[in-house]
């Protein structure tokens, strides 16, 4: 019987309790008339069956009755039910975005065949530790390693491409043909590439991919096997790449065989190549990591001039994140989690306080037979129903925030811009719900029940004020004061540390400059006097638009491309690529100081008169010639950069080339006619910078119709104005703080509810004591003071827990603040005050409800 009895334990209580007995007798009987093994299989097969889907039936009458219940109980309280949803729904969205962004970049496999052993190889350089590598060197590395199954190489690349609608600048990327099948992709449509797309001089090949199949050819298979021309070359289309193969960075259009000839093998110091490779099964990061440095020091001894100092370093491929970068996502998870707790918080207070207000009638069901279980149980299915409903709002509010979240997606990742609506996010936010609607219905269902017997039947208004219960409602909201003044703290720190770096004088000047790409292809261009032709009409026919005082063209933007760095020979003396004497070069047409107004200091511009035919000349920065020559005249000293002496001319202010954060190297301009036919290609003028009074939108139109005159097939790309260009320097910067201060701004609001809903259930509730206190004499001010206080002591705990928090959040968080202190006395007074109108405001209106309590129906009232 004891197993029969275990199986009744299926049943709810108040059903086992009420027939139990009945049915145990029934079946011992039906087991003493049984004989034989077959029938006792029978009998216990059938009681079983019996048993379970009795369970079965009670259960979901039982869950049929406390839904009904549970929405009548919500219709008569819409103000609960609906604050309850949101503040429910508030902490589960944002927990549910921040951490599925946070798992999309941090924690989520890369979408690549077993992408734990892809490995990224860099040349490792005293100022460098992450140099993209040399073909040379990469060659070498490939032939030498042993830990490797497998290296590829690919760089960044952007084509003209004429034969699929207007004529288009597109993103590519150059991949060595052993990438794609080393990663693991097949293609959509066609095949990959081959060693014989890869081969120097062969036909141009090209895969597109999924976006851009779709966009400009409409999806058409027959798409695969057209030839368009890129860069002026015809290519072939051989496939298209899956919707999610990103690599390796989601700006990807296309993707060309690398082709590497012999000439790119001439020069170590020729660095452009970026190294992917896979570790061989068995082989750990850390051996593989030994194995190439041997490579690397047997390179050294074998090229003690162009390798002295170069290392290899090896990273995993999600590694790629810098510690910026998850520092940021790490701490935007955490506040997440900050404004669930103070959600959660909330319901629980709300939940208290409803459970409070029907212990009366919790106190009616159990005297009239309705057991603890059936009780804690009715209770559990409302809280479980509003977390339910919150968690479907959190879904909503989840989705929403995706698109400003994914902006904080670090792009050095082959990874979508931000997670889908996918079951990894609805599971997120099915536990937050699940653990919202259990912990914090469990409780309040717990403390309302404790006493929740006849002795309920004759409690007056007084009822149930414990201090046991205020003290927990308490403790919740002092936890909600705690955790607002922290969020405030940390994102002030942020906002601070935000402002101090836009603040920062960039070198230039980009009020009323735009800027566009006009990418020359070669060998169409490769005559450096066609490219003058072309960069002369433009910009004079650009001067003389209405309202344009100064237009030029430039290698890149700054901000825009921040590398360019070339090593530099000064007064005879040779510097090896691995020494600290570099510079950011750009090659530029005469104007370009004047129009983003970089200020020139000594000497001139770059000029038309400066050719191949006459000595070659350059500008300089002021940070150059104070290196190489300081306290002195850098006129008229010579140096030596990108294969040539240089003779100075001019030197300008400094440039923050690699963005407002980091140092940049000393700049040195070249100009546009003093390059041989057919060097440096990369280098060649693009950029297209235009000051003017008027707006942009008026402008664009007009230079589009000079560059399509100078060349109908050119696509103009990149339109942007500089300032946006300064901006995406800091747009992370700036999504993190504007989200980090949005989830301060809903805590702070929380907080400011829960203080207001602990207060006014407290005058409720000492409502007669109050009333009391006045008839004996109390006046208003002393019932103000007696509110007030309270208030202001969760405001004072609040604030001293809150900054405490916050200053070790700071500390943690100290790599993003440039330079703003972690404890930031501005930053921390502001959350101070901010906080205390917050309680200030939370407390009014039930203080001023406690003034107007009238004593005498106070005092008559059960």
């Amino acid at each position: 019987m004891r197993a029969y009895g275990a199986l009744l334990h299926l049943l709810p209580k108040s059903f086992r309790l009420e027939y139990g007995e009945e049915m145990s007798a029934v079946f011992e009987a039906r087991r003493r008339e049984s004989r034989g093994l077959p029938a006792e299989v029978g009998l216990w097969t059938g009681a079983c069956l019996d048993v379970g889907l009795t369970a079965l039936r009670v259960h979901c009458d039982q869950l049929r009755q406390d839904l009904e219940f549970a929405l009548r109980s919500f219709r008569r309280a819409p103000g609960f039910t609906v604050t309850a949803v949101l503040v429910t729904g508030v902490g589960i969205g944002a927990t549910t975005a921040t951490v599925s962004v946070t798992d999309h970049v941090l924690v989520r496999p890369l979408p690549f065949r077993e992408p734990d052993r892809l490995v990224k190889l860099w040349e490792d350089e005293p100022e460098y530790s992450r140099m993209e590598a040399s073909p040379a060197n990469y060659r070498d590395w490939k032939a030498a390693s042993r830990s490797f199954e497998a290296m590829a190489a690919f760089y960044p690349l952007s084509a003209n491409v004429v034969g699929a609608g207007e004529p288009m600048r597109l993103d590519g990327t150059g991949v060595s043909a052993d990438l794609i099948p080393m990663l693991g992709v097949t293609p959509f449509l066609g095949r990959s590439f081959t060693a014989s797309d890869d081969a120097f001089g062969a036909p141009k090949t090209l895969l597109l991919s999924h976006r851009l199949w779709r966009s400009r050819f409409g999806g058409d298979p027959e798409a695969v096997g057209r030839r368009v021309t890129l860069d002026d070359a015809p290519a072939t289309i051989i496939g298209v790449m899956p919707p999610t193969f990103e690599f390796p960075t989601r700006e990807t259009l296309f993707w060309s065989p690398l082709q590497l000839g012999a000439e790119h093998f001439e020069d170590r110091n020729d660095n452009f190549l970026q190294v992917i490779a896979r570790v061989r099964t068995g082989v750990s990061l850390e051996g593989a990591r030994a194995d190439i440095r041997v490579v690397a020091a047997q390179l050294e001894r074998t090229y003690p001039k162009e390798n002295a100092k170069v290392g290899v370093a090896v990273v995993g491929l999600r590694e790629e994140v810098s510690e910026n970068a998850r520092l940021l996502l790490a701490a935007l998870a955490g506040a997440g989690v900050c404004v669930l707790t103070i959600a959660c918080t909330n319901l629980a207070n709300l939940l208290l306080a409803r459970a409070m207000v029907r212990r009366k009638e919790l106190a009616v069901r159990s005297a009239l037979g309705a057991g603890r279980e059936r009780l804690v149980r009715q209770l559990l299915t409302e809280s479980l129903i509003l977390a339910a409903c919150g968690g479907g709002v959190g879904i909503v509010i989840a989705t929403t925030a995706m698109p400003v979240l994914g902006r904080l997606v670090p792009n050095v990742l082959p990874i979508a811009e931000t997670p889908g609506v996918d079951l990894r996010l609805l599971a997120i936010a099915a536990l937050s719900t699940v653990v919202t609607g259990v912990a914090f219905g469990i409780v309040p269902s717990l403390r309302a029940l404790s006493s929740a017997d006849a002795t309920g039947l004759h409690e007056g208004t007084r009822a149930g004020v414990g201090g046991r219960r205020e003290a927990l409602r308490s403790a919740l909201v002092l936890a909600e004061v705690t955790v607002s003044v922290a969020l405030l703290a940390s994102s002030g720190l942020l906002l601070r540390a935000l402002w101090r770096l836009q603040r920062v004088d960039p070198g230039f000047r980009t009020e009323g400059v735009m800027t566009l790409r006009t990418w020359l292809p070669f060998p169409k261009y490769e005559s450096t006097t066609r490219r003058q032709q072309f960069y002369a009409r433009v910009t004079s026919e650009v001067r003389g638009l209405p309202g344009v005082s100064g237009a030029a063209y430039v290698s890149f933007l700054p901000m825009a491309m921040r590398g360019g760095v070339w090593p530099v020979t000064v007064d005879g003396k040779t510097l090896g690529a691995s020494e600290a004497p570099r510079a950011s070069l750009r090659f530029t047409t005469p104007g370009f100081f004047d129009a983003l107004r970089i200020p020139v200091r000594v000497g001139r511009d770059v000029s038309d008169a400066d050719t191949s035919e006459t000595s070659f000349v350059a500008v300089v920065s002021e940070s150059f010639a104070r290196r190489y020559w300081p306290g002195e005249s850098p006129l008229d000293r010579h140096f030596e950069i990108a294969f040539h002496d240089r003779r100075i001319v001019g030197v300008v202010g400094d440039v923050r080339v690699r963005g407002l954060e980091r140092t940049s190297e000393p700049q040195v301009y070249l100009p546009a006619q003093q390059v041989p036919d057919g060097w440096l290609p990369f280098y060649a003028p693009k950029d297209l910078v235009v000051r003017s009074t008027g707006p942009a939108g008026l402008l664009l139109p007009e230079i589009r119709r000079i560059v399509s005159r100078a060349d109908p097939e050119q696509p103009i790309s990149d339109v942007q104005t500089l300032s946006r260009v300064v901006d995406g320097d800091t747009a992370a910067r700036s999504v993190q703080a504007g989200v980090l201060g949005a989830f301060a701004a809903i805590a702070v609001l929380l907080a400011g509810i829960g203080v207001h809903g602990l207060l006014a259930f407290t005058v409720s509730s000492r409502e007669q004591e109050i009333g009391v206190r006045m008839a004996l004499g109390a006046r208003s001010r002393d019932i103000l003071e007696l509110v007030l206080g309270e208030g202001a002591r969760l405001a004072v705990g609040g604030a001293a827990l809150g900054v405490a928090l916050a200053y070790a959040a700071g500390r943690s968080l100290e790599a993003l603040l440039a330079g703003v202190g972690p404890g930031d006395a501005v930053s921390f007074s502001a959350a101070v005050m901010v906080t205390a109108l917050m309680t200030l405001a939370g407390s009014l209106l039930p203080a001023l409800r406690a003034v107007g309590v009238d004593p005498m129906r106070a005092m008559r009232a059960e």
